[in-house]
């Protein structure tokens, strides 16, 4: 799916619903390298991931929080495309299992309100259900959605990622660097996990991280 810049703020206040199936949404592709849970819990080698960088995505903290809290800028949700896949695994890491069927698969971007920079682009896939109880407004921040009816969450992190995705280099606007990181999650509340998320992150943020390796 080639995403050349986000939709306006008109189009993010009123996402489309795309009808069919479609496998096109953005994943770090041939992953150069990949860690597992046991990885994630154990830590990476600094020369790989430096220790900013490894507390940003392997926390369990919110995202949009954390750039807001990086960037001292308000956080825009810019909501791409949202997309009934009934039973489909949609090509997606094994653990969308989790999510019952028929599931809804919600693309954004993340950026600054500030500056306009684009800091990350997310797929998430939800239960109709579930995303019609705690997702009501799709242009919000999940935590935001959530932070409103107090629920607890919890992040429990599956996989990370360093690679290329060809179709967002030009919507995160680094010609000159093509290799990013990534990863997915489940959020779990009440003992239920509510949505499956895959992140992969501008380099943009290196800006307030620092480089990613030592």
């Amino acid at each position: 799916m080639k995403l050349s810049s986000p939709p306006s703020a008109a189009s993010a206040a009123n996402p489309p619903l795309n009808r069919g199936v479609t496998s096109a949404w953005n994943r770090i592709e041939e992953p150069m390298w990949q860690g597992s849970e046991a990885d994630i819990r154990k830590g990476l080698p600094f020369n790989l991931l430096s220790p900013t960088w490894q507390m940003f995505l392997m926390g369990d903290g919110a995202p949009t929080r954390h750039l807001q809290l990086l960037t001292q800028s308000e956080i825009s949700v810019d909501v791409v495309a949202m997309t009934p896949i009934g039973d489909s695994d949609d090509n997606a890491p094994s653990d969308i299992n989790a999510i019952a069927a028929p599931r809804i698969r919600r693309q954004i971007f993340l950026r600054s309100q500030q500056t306009g920079e684009i800091f990350s682009h997310a797929t998430s896939w939800w239960s109709e259900a579930t995303m019609q109880k705690y997702l009501k407004d799709p242009s919000l921040p999940i935590w935001v959605s959530l932070n409103q009816k107090y629920t607890e969450l919890y992040r429990d992190l599956k996989g990370i990622y360093k690679g290329h995705s060809p179709n967002l280099a030009e919507a995160f606007g680094y010609p000159e660097i093509d290799t990013y990181w990534g990863r997915h999650y489940l959020l779990w509340h009440g003992g239920e996990p509510i949505t499956m998320i895959y992140e992969i992150y501008s380099p943009a943020i290196g800006k307030y991280l620092g480089s990613s390796s030592l």
